[in-house]
């Protein structure tokens, strides 16, 4: 898939993704789990934490994160690892702990430390403040943590871990082999 994706790029650019894919496929994972958090945090603010915000954001930001690490795992990070699973999934854990701090820290500083909540500010002031300072400013905090925190602890050894085949390549492989190609028959007759 990804690779689809990069000659739709001119060249130039082509390289430079290239260079940097793991980046960019964190870059991904985390867009498609940053929109995840919205949803859930809008819906968590909506039904049950509605004058808790810095508790709906942690809920989403935690779920996300279970999210996160499967996608980081088995695409962004497949080939790196040099770690046993339960010590990478509790170094994930801790590393997530304070990125969700990180996360959360804007949003309670907006909400307590500036006052910017009702009855101080209008309704609508108060949710563009909740999205600029928590699903912004603490997203893009807790995204440069992660991504040095992973690459340095939990994903530490680039190449620990053989990267699988593509389907596409397995399904060309299964069909070179087929009965009666002529690999088998050379074989065939060597033996």
């Amino acid at each position: 898939m990804t690779s689809r994706l990069l000659q739709i790029l001119p060249t130039p650019l082509r390289k430079h993704v290239f260079r940097r894919r793991e980046a960019v496929k964190f870059i991904a994972v985390g867009g498609f789990c940053w929109v995840l958090t919205a949803v859930i945090n809008y819906a968590l603010k909506v039904t049950w934490f509605e004058t808790k915000p810095v508790t709906a954001l942690t809920a989403a930001t935690i779920i996300a994160a279970f999210v996160s690490y499967a996608l980081n795992r088995e695409w962004t990070f497949r080939t790196r690892g040099g770690r046993r699973a339960h010590h990478e999934l509790a170094l994930y854990i801790v590393i997530n702990a304070i990125g969700i701090a990180l996360n959360s820290a804007p949003l309670y500083l907006a909400r307590y430390a500036f006052a910017l909540q009702t009855p101080h500010i209008s309704r609508a002031a108060q949710e563009v403040s909740d999205f600029l300072w928590g699903m912004i400013l603490g997203t893009l905090l807790a995204m440069v943590f992660r991504l040095w925190a992973y690459r340095k602890w939990v994903f530490p050894d680039a190449g620990a871990r053989t990267s699988r085949p593509s389907r596409r390549a397995r399904v060309a492989t299964q069909t070179r082999v087929t009965v009666g190609s002529p690999t088998e028959e050379r074989d065939r007759r060597v033996a």
